[in-house]
């Protein structure tokens, strides 16, 4: 049996044929039709609801392509294929030399690093043997040589155990008549400590910067020969994070004073509290790894909270340092309730990627709809990128944006209304629920045409969040509240310095050697500032 061929129609036109076909129908056909009709459509719009569901599913299990228009919407026309280089968001997508991308133009190097990007390496200067600068030169004989601006480089790397050890062997010599011992004097250099601060250091970025569980790097150290038990790596992390916890509380009250701050969720477990849940059946089930990013003074402070508190109260707990006299944050989130906090005052901005998103989950089923609305959006992006390229101030994006963009999402919201108004779309279909999930939220998703500063989506907060994710995909959860509260404080450390451009390894092994400095003024220590106050750290 073949299969039918898809006619696509609408209830509107599916009660219009059966109006023109009743006159010629005997008696209870018409309502068995109907019936046949109506049963159709519920089977249809649940096929492509289950679809989206299915296609969301797959994304889930195996990652996204992306969401770039030209992989959403099925299209040949060349418009489209010039929007190839732009990312899901609509924004050019840039290329490793930070030039943005071209059609037909191919993108220029070879794609290996340069010796300039290895700025943790050893610098080692080789100067010529036998011949120094002024020196007369060898082969021409009249001439003299002299220092060239710039060496000849070669970069050579070798392996070597994420911790490596040293073992000191100090002589001991034993007078044979007295018995007296003599053993030699350990060097100067070595330290007290069997681990120094450089060993809780990089225990830390691994497993909370990296996502390297203590059970793996336990068992690579002890395939290298230096064995490292995971119990050990706990006692060396707790040991740093004792030296170093008031910059964490100091980055939290900084992060308070924030014109504009991000949040979101996401899931987290912690062994103790799941045993809580197993013998008390009335207390709060849910654990939750809250992410925040505020925009301090064009610095950005990124934060992470584990625990039963989900974004909302996280975000009231971190308000209520906020200063008083300030005006009220942007709060950039998506539109769960849950991520508002109770008893603030803000003003709220929600992700407007996220509103794209359910439009491109049905793209497939509304094919030319869902085009309108995702290359609508596009050009906004279009916008913000724009103002972005002109380092325009808030003031300045915020007119550029009422001029540029107020009119394109003033007849995208004139289109969204249009088609639950006029029935053109059924309200319950996948289509439906994301124009009305867009109408709903409408105020806070064009936040940035009202205040200076605004972001369009909560982007920002999402990638710094994958620092959880990518923790929890690989250690699969905390085991106390004490052991997830030392985890966020060196998420927040790690993720704050690769914000701000500052090596943490450097930046915490520092803070461990001036510890005490640290606990009297932690303001000082912060990862912008904190080389003013050791003058010995070398750039």
């Amino acid at each position: 049996m073949k299969a039918p061929k898809r006619i696509d129609l609408n209830l509107e036109e599916v009660d219009a044929l059966l109006e023109r076909s009743a006159g010629s129908l005997e008696k209870g056909d018409y309502e068995i039709i109907k019936g046949m009709a109506d049963t159709i459509l519920i089977l249809s719009q649940a096929v492509d609801e289950k679809a989206s569901s299915i296609r969301r599913l797959l994304r889930m299990l195996f990652g996204a392509t992306t969401e770039k228009a030209k992989n959403v919407l099925e299209t040949s026309d060349k418009e489209e294929d010039s929007d190839e280089s732009k990312t899901s968001s609509g924004k050019p997508e840039d290329d490793p030399a930070g030039e943005k991308k071209k059609p037909g133009k191919k993108r220029k190097g070879h794609g290996r690093n340069g010796a300039s990007d290895y700025t943790g390496a050893e610098k080692i200067s080789v100067s010529n043997t036998g011949l120094k600068s002024g020196d007369p030169c060898p082969e021409c004989l009249k001439g003299k040589a002299y220092k060239m601006a710039i060496p000849k480089v070669v970069v050579r790397i070798a392996g070597n155990g994420p911790l490596v050890a040293k073992v000191y062997e100090m002589e001991k010599l034993r007078c044979n008549l007295c018995g007296q011992v003599f053993t030699a004097k350990e060097p100067d250099n070595i330290g007290d400590e069997k681990y120094n601060e450089t060993a809780g250091t990089m225990i830390a970025l691994l497993k909370y910067g990296s996502g390297f569980p203590f059970y793996r790097l336990e068992g690579l150290q002890d395939s290298l020969g230096i064995p490292l038990p995971a119990s050990t790596q706990w006692d060396i992390v707790e040991r740093t994070g004792d030296r170093i916890h008031p910059v964490f509380r100091e980055l939290i009250k900084q992060a308070a004073q924030g014109e504009v701050i991000y949040n979101d969720d996401t899931t987290m477990k912690i062994l103790a509290l799941m045993k809580e849940n197993d013998e008390d059946e009335s207390s709060r089930k849910g654990m939750f790894t809250t992410g925040m990013l505020s925009m301090v003074n064009a610095r950005k402070i990124a934060l992470f909270f584990t625990g039963r508190k989900h974004a909302g109260e996280n975000m009231a707990d971190l308000l209520g340092q906020r200063q008083s006299g300030l005006s009220p944050p942007i709060q950039m989130c998506d539109a769960l309730s849950r991520n508002v906090p109770k008893d603030f005052w803000i003003l709220l901005a929600n992700c407007l990627a996220h509103g794209r998103r359910k439009f491109v989950d049905v793209a497939w089923s509304f094919p030319e709809e869902c085009r309108y609305v995702i290359k609508t959006l596009g050009q906004v992006y279009k916008n913000d990128e724009i103002a972005k390229d002109k380092n325009m101030s808030p003031a300045e994006r915020l007119l550029f944006h009422q001029a540029e963009s107020g009119p394109l999402m003033e007849q995208l919201k004139t289109w969204l209304n249009e088609q639950i108004d006029e029935n053109k779309v059924e309200p319950n279909s996948g289509l439906g629920q994301a124009i009305s999930y867009m109408l709903k939220h409408w105020e806070a998703l064009t936040l940035f045409l009202r205040e200076p500063n605004a972001p369009l989506d909560n982007n920002l907060c999402e990638q710094a969040l994958k620092k959880a994710i990518l923790h929890r995909k690989n250690a699969l959860f905390y085991k106390t509240e004490h052991g997830a509260y030392v985890g966020d404080m060196f998420m927040s450390i790690i993720h704050t310095c690769n914000l701000a451009g500052v090596n943490p390894f450097d930046y915490i092994t520092d803070l461990q050697k001036h510890s005490s400095e640290v606990f009297k003024n932690p303001r000082n220590w912060m990862p912008w500032n904190y080389k003013a106050m050791a003058p010995s750290i070398t750039e």
